[in-house]
């Protein structure tokens, strides 16, 4: 299968279906990533933190699919920013209400956009 250049479009992984369902999921990983390399956080911590987010989910009786895994994803990505003081609990909470507040104002099918004051606070 060639890979696509649709930016839009998911990447299609072994089984040609999409590897991600949302692009939030993405930029997770790739937020994630990114500050691995950036040194904020290592590789095993972030490893870590995501199994103890999957081991959770999983004691809950959370499915075990595509869309808890990347919730899972989130929830460790926000534990290891926290705990490495890259963001606080406050700042986290207010960009979470921003975001509410931007998608409850945009119409159906746009794009959902912070306002600038948001992604400064």
């Amino acid at each position: 299968m060639k890979p696509t250049t649709d930016p839009v479009r998911p990447l299609a992984g072994r089984d040609g279906e999409p590897q991600f369902d949302e692009p939030w999921q993405a930029q997770t990983l790739a937020v994630a990533a990114r500050l691995v390399e950036a040194g904020k956080f290592s590789a095993s911590e972030w490893s870590d933190s995501l199994g103890m987010q999957i081991a959770k989910a999983k004691d809950a009786g959370e499915p075990d699919d595509a869309q808890t895994y990347y919730a899972c994803a989130l929830k460790a990505l926000e534990a290891l920013t926290g705990s490495h003081g890259l963001v606080s609990a406050g700042e986290l909470k207010q960009r979470e209400q921003a975001w509410a507040e931007a998608f409850m104002a945009t119409p159906h099918g746009q794009p959902v956009v912070l306002p600038e004051s948001a992604s400064k606070s």
